[in-house]
């Protein structure tokens, strides 16, 4: 026997969805479904209680926002009827359409109402619902494999399916699409790999181009980032990974700008020497300091000079990193002219109560007693003197550790260092 609803006694919601994605782009818009489901409702004397409308995918179950609202509603017995422009609207994936059907077991659900079905808890119009929901999903995963498949294509015709790299456009003609040379930035792509390749750095790369004035499409300076982009991308010399990190290659049909060769020999001038072992170049005082004129962070520099019998002499530079004023002035500062600096502070610097360096303090001061067993020294006295012991002649873990645990900051300006 046919199950019988009294509309009267319906609550019903309007739920209306258009995913903004382009395998929906054809489906009719959120206003167009209200009007033609409350054209429905008038024409079938249905009483709308509220309407509900969002924009969202409907692929991933419990994602939607409105649409868990609107399971909420009608478990609370706001409404326990739905109206719909298709199933699809309201469901495109086992999850959702699980918790539709779960609602019409427990009776909280009477109907859905669609422009052309209805729905209700019957064992033959239930099953026709998840059917249809089924029947939905089938169709966006199908969709889903046939733009993979497409995308394959494509890469193994040397096309690489997104943007192509500055120095290159994508260009449609009579209906067929390729990749051709930018004729305004190709030139400059080209001629930093030359730079880079002949040991030229990156920075004085970023400087060469701001001189010519050389731009990205959307007509900005080339950041230095975006320029070891460039000369990392395998694109400019034939080649391509798609998708990206899934070490799958590509030959691209489009024309190389520069050759493997050059490439090759660029990726080795790009590569950081390793240190031969840990610490090797930790400069200590580096991190507890900043620029005075741009408050950049300070980098430590080393540099070695020859002298007459053949040895070397380390000397370790303080300077600005540049990362917010490229050109900022500030001059450099040696490691010994920092650590005479800091020995004539010694009385102003604070130091945090650190269990590991308060353990460093109570070695140093038994050693202090067993030099001088008559003497007392104040707790001030101690600290005092240990970070005098640690700036000359400590170690470079231990300058690390005081440094790190300093209370007071600095700022280097016109090679001194003061306090902020």
């Amino acid at each position: 026997m046919k199950n019988i609803v009294d509309k009267t006694e319906l609550k019903y919601c309007l739920y209306a969805r258009k995913s903004s994605e382009s395998d929906e782009r054809q489906a009719m818009s959120i206003d167009s479904q209200v009007k033609e489901m409350t054209d429905l409702a008038k024409r079938d004397g249905i009483k709308i209680a509220k309407i509900l409308q969002e924009s969202h995918s409907a692929k991933q179950s419990g994602q939607r926002p409105v649409f868990m609202q609107l399971l909420s509603e009608i478990r609370s017995g706001e409404v326990n009827g739905v109206l719909a422009w298709a199933p699809d609207r309201l469901s495109r994936n086992a999850g959702d359409l699980g918790s539709l059907v779960d609602l019409m077991d427990d009776t909280k659900l009477v109907q859905i109402r669609t422009y052309s079905q209805s729905f209700t808890n019957t064992p033959s119009e239930k099953f026709m619902l998840m059917i249809l929901c089924s029947q939905a999903k089938l169709e966006n995963d199908n969709r889903g494999e046939n733009v993979k498949r497409g995308i394959r294509a494509k890469c193994e015709m040397g096309w690489r399916p997104c943007m192509p790299p500055i120095g290159y456009y994508n260009r449609a003609m009579a209906g067929v699409k390729d990749i051709v040379v930018d004729p305004e930035r190709a030139p400059f792509v080209i001629e930093m790999y030359n730079k880079a390749s002949n040991r030229i750095s990156g920075r004085s790369i970023k400087n060469w181009l701001d001189s010519i004035g050389a731009t990205t499409r959307k007509g900005r300076p080339l950041s230095l980032s975006q320029i070891y982009l460039i000369l990392k991308n395998p694109f400019y010399y034939g080649m391509f990974e798609y998708p990206k990190k899934s070490g799958i290659w590509y030959q691209g049909s489009h024309e190389p700008l520069v050759s493997r060769e050059i490439y090759d020999i660029v990726q080795e001038q790009l590569k950081v020497p390793q240190k031969s072992k840990w610490g090797a170049k930790e400069f200590p005082f580096r991190r507890f300091m900043t620029c005075y004129s741009c408050g950049s962070t300070i980098v430590g520099e080393e540099k070695h000079k020859l002298r007459k019998d053949g040895g070397k002499n380390r000397h370790v530079y303080y300077h600005c990193s540049r990362q917010v004023d490229k050109s900022c002035k500030e001059p450099y500062l040696s490691e010994t002219q920092l650590i005479g600096q800091l020995l004539l502070m010694t009385n102003k610097l604070r130091i945090n109560d650190d269990p590991s360096l308060n353990k460093a303090i109570k070695k140093f001061e038994s050693m202090l007693e067993t030099v001088n067993p008559d003497r007392k020294y104040s707790k001030a006295e101690i600290t005092k003197s240990y970070a005098k012991y640690v700036l000359e002649k400590g170690s470079d873990f231990e300058k690390t550790r005081l440094i790190r645990n300093l209370d007071t900051k600095f700022a280097i300006h016109n090679k001194e260092i003061v306090e902020i």
